[in-house]
């Protein structure tokens, strides 16, 4: 057996075999390990590769083993593609293929559930009136939460690229809040009157918006309405036969499936 080979990936150290860096012969590793290409070394004479190094793991267990595995939650699926292009294994990138149309398939058929939230709760604030001279005051502030279920992954980053926060003067999409890939939880505030904007900064107070009509969610019925937009788009029917229609229409739940 050969001696060990230790590579840097982006900064991530792997050690493996030269037969599993050469085991595709065709591909840039091969080409790179057979003598074919030149190599890189970093500062301890490791084998450097400026690429991603999070996704190579998954690369190095396809030239072990010629089969791709990975985990049920993997969100990366581009960029992995990305990187088999980049180190031209062909068997990966084909095999890359087939998940993806696997995973189109089972993503067809779907379930989109959200039950609704709401309450009234008094915010204290201070209010400049003059140079070094401040009140205190207070407001009645509507509060929201919506929790979302969904069957389709993609249909929730469908969902984070039209709705964002907006927190310290910024908008920042909700799927950095997605507790996993099926499941979000928003909690957001309409907006309160006499409240200065550094107070909802100073409070923690997210706003939600929609995008591209760049409009301000204060209500639910405004949340419901631009849901179902993006939901009726992506295939989704209301299903008749739940929740009970006094739910449906007092905006409690929501529940929305798709056949395909």
């Amino acid at each position: 057996m050969s001696d060990p080979i230790t590579l840097n990936v982006g900064g991530k150290l792997y050690t493996t075999s030269l037969a599993t860096l050469t085991s595709f012969p065709d591909s840039m590793l091969g080409a790179m390990f057979s003598g074919k290409m030149p190599t890189k070394r970093d500062s301890q004479g490791n084998c450097f590769i400026d690429r991603d190094g999070k996704v190579f793991r998954y690369i190095l267990n396809f030239l072990r083993t010629s089969h791709l595995d990975l985990p049920e939650d993997f969100q990366e699926m581009g960029l992995l593609r990305r990187e088999a292009d980049f180190y031209q294994v062909q068997p990966l990138i084909e095999a890359l293929q087939e998940k993806e149309v696997e995973l189109s398939k089972a993503e067809k058929n779907a379930m989109l559930n959200i039950t609704l939230n709401q309450r009234v709760q008094t915010v204290h604030f201070t209010v400049r009136e003059a140079p070094q001279i401040y009140s205190l005051s207070s407001s009645s502030m509507e509060v929201f939460n919506a929790n979302i279920f969904s069957t389709s992954c993609l249909f929730l980053k469908l969902l984070g690229s039209k709705l964002f926060y907006c927190s310290n003067g910024n908008l920042s999409s909700i799927t950095t809040h997605l507790q996993d890939p099926n499941h979000l939880t928003l909690d957001w505030v309409a907006n309160v009157e006499g409240l200065p904007e550094e107070e909802y900064t100073k409070q923690n107070l997210k706003r939600l918006w929609v995008v591209p009509a760049n409009k301000q969610i204060n209500s639910f019925q405004v949340f419901v309405e631009e849901v179902l937009k993006i939901a009726l788009s992506d295939g989704f029917c209301i299903d008749s036969s739940h929740p009970h229609a006094v739910d449906f229409m007092n905006n409690k739940i929501i529940r929305l499936i798709r056949y395909r």
